[in-house]
């Protein structure tokens, strides 16, 4: 008998920010053909770039679509823009949702699974929580898989406390009690490549959390990032000095405090992060400035 062709599979990011750009530079390497919608004109690494205004063309040949933008007022962008070509492209079968694990809320502390109901409190999270339902109903009227994958926070090359910590506006800010999750950006995209290999079921919204091992106070993350730049760390503040200096959004951030587990995501995607905690992350984004300072004095050196 003879083998069945491989599965043609085709790869939409929508969004050129932090994320989308390592989904499709992950997707490319992987050998997935990629396209990338966005609103303005970006360095996409050789990933070809639609318009927002009609991406009617990628579409076309679109077996996966990964959304990364945050909702706006009047609700999901794309959604809103172009849930009718979404709902005609011929070949979807997947569709990923990048969201936050803030629509939990705070929990004091304890521990969140991706069995968990909801529970957002601010603003942005509400919003987030609605977006989700909205592609949840979008994904059933189509027919497609659906991962909700709510990410914690996110941290990677050029987003890290190495760049604090060389502008002298590092803190320590201790919470007794508080800690949370963190991403690098890298297994974001391993997570999203995971996910579309081991889809859930058609037409049902499956949670899966983008997180690493190991929730961590704040003030233990920028020592860290210290220790291995080789300089002092920042003196500790306690939370109640630190908030009279802090943005309404920073405020909301220290408000909720939760740990988020991701042993369902594990075993549904078969995906584990890369730095599983912040002191891999670091030591990684710390190797990689040090190979590109390298390369760029390379570079002035054959010039």
């Amino acid at each position: 008998m003879l083998a069945q062709p491989a599965m043609q599979r085709a790869l939409v990011v929508f969004g050129l920010g932090y994320s989308g750009r390592a989904i499709a530079a992950a997707a490319r390497a992987a050998g997935w053909p990629v396209a990338v919608v966005s609103r303005g004109a970006g360095d996409a690494m050789g990933v070809p770039i639609v318009p927002f205004a009609d991406p009617t063309p990628a579409l076309a040949d679109a077996t996966h679509v990964v959304l990364t933008a945050a909702p706006a007022e009047a609700g999901d962008p794309v959604l809103v823009a172009h849930e009718k070509a979404l709902a005609e492209a011929p070949k979807l079968t997947w569709i990923g949702y990048l969201s936050t694990t803030g629509v939990y809320g705070d929990r004091g502390g304890a521990w969140v699974t991706e069995a968990d109901p909801p529970a957002p409190s601010k603003p942005q999270s509400v919003a987030r929580r609605a977006a989700e339902e909205a592609w949840a109903a979008f994904a059933a009227r189509r027919g497609a898989a659906l991962d909700l994958i709510r990410l914690a926070g996110i941290y990677g090359p050029g987003r890290s406390p190495f760049d604090d910590l060389r502008a002298g506006r590092a803190r320590r800010i201790v919470k007794p009690g508080h800690a949370f999750n963190r991403i690098h950006v890298a297994d974001i995209a391993g997570l999203v490549l995971a996910a579309a290999a081991h889809p859930g079921e058609v037409g049902r919204a499956r949670v899966l959390h983008g997180v690493d091992d190991e929730p961590a106070p704040q003030a233990d993350v920028v020592a860290e990032a210290a220790r291995l730049l080789g300089v002092p760390a920042p003196p500790e503040i306690p939370f109640a000095e630190a908030a009279r200096t802090m943005s309404p959004m920073a405020l909301g951030f220290w408000s909720e405090n939760r740990r988020v587990a991701n042993a369902l995501t594990k075993a549904a995607t078969g995906w584990a992060p890369r730095y599983p905690s912040y002191r891999e992350g670091l030591a990684a984004i710390l190797a990689e400035e040090g190979r590109e300072g390298a390369g760029e004095q390379g570079e002035i050196g054959r010039a």
